[in-house]
C-alpha cells in the first residue's frame, strides 16, 4: 500500500468518526431538549390544575369573608390572566404571583373557623395541598432534566455541536423573591 492510500484511509476513518460523534451528540441534545420540554409540560399540568382550583376556593371563602374583598380581589386578579395564551416564562411568573395570593387567602381563612370546618372547603383545600406537592415534585424533576441538558450544551466537546446547531442553555425554575421560596402552606 502506498503512503497516499494509507493517508486517505486515515482521513476517511477520521471523517467517519467525527461524523458519528456529531450525529450521536446531536441526537443526545435533541433527546435532552425533548426531555426538558416534557418535564416543563408535566409541571405545567400541575400549575394549570392549581390555577383551575383557585376560583372554587375563592368562591368558598367569599361566603364566609365578605368584608375581605381586597384579599379576594388580589387572588382573583392573580388568577384571571389567560393561562393558555401565556408562554413558559409568563406561566412561571403568574404562578409565583398566585403563590403570594394564596398565602393571603390562607391568612383570611385562618380567621374563620366555620370556613375551615366546611366540607366543600376542606375538599378543595386537600386538592390544593396535593397539587402543591405535585408541583414541588415536578419542579425538582424539571430542574434535574434542565441541569442534564445544560451540562451537555455547555461541556466540551459537545458544546461545539450544541453551538453549531443552536442548542441554547435553558433556565432552571428558580424563585427570585425569597418570600416565595417558602412552600405555600395550604392549611386553612
Amino acid at each position: 500500500m502506498s503512503t497516499g492510500t494509507i493517508v486517505l484511509i486515515v482521513v476517511v476513518a477520521l471523517v467517519v468518526l467525527i461524523g458519528a460523534y456529531i450525529g450521536a451528540t446531536y441526537n443526545k441534545l435533541v433527546k435532552s431538549k425533548n426531555s426538558v420540554e416534557e418535564a416543563f409540560s408535566t409541571m405545567d399540568v400541575y400549575l394549570k390544575k392549581r390555577w383551575d382550583l383557585i376560583p372554587n376556593i375563592v368562591a368558598s371563602v367569599k361566603g364566609y369573608a365578605k368584608h375581605e374583598a381586597e384579599t379576594l380581589e388580589k387572588v382573583i386578579s392573580a388568577r384571571n390572566n389567560g393561562y393558555s395564551s401565556m408562554n413558559s416564562q409568563q406561566k412561571l411568573e403568574a404562578n409565583a404571583e398566585l403563590n403570594t395570593a394564596i398565602k393571603s387567602l390562607n391568612v383570611v381563612a385562618e380567621q374563620y373557623p366555620e370556613l375551615k370546618a366546611n366540607q366543600n372547603f376542606m375538599d378543595l383545600n386537600a386538592q390544593l395541598k396535593k397539587t402543591e406537592e405535585d408541583i414541588s415534585n415536578a419542579r425538582k424533576f424539571y430542574n434535574a432534566v434542565v441541569k442534564q441538558y445544560n451540562n451537555t450544551v455547555e461541556m466540551f466537546p459537545s458544546s461545539i455541536v450544541a453551538s453549531v446547531f443552536h442548542f441554547e442553555k435553558r433556565d432552571m425554575f428558580a424563585v427570585e423573591d425569597s418570600a416565595q421560596r417558602e412552600a405555600v402552606k395550604v392549611e386553612f
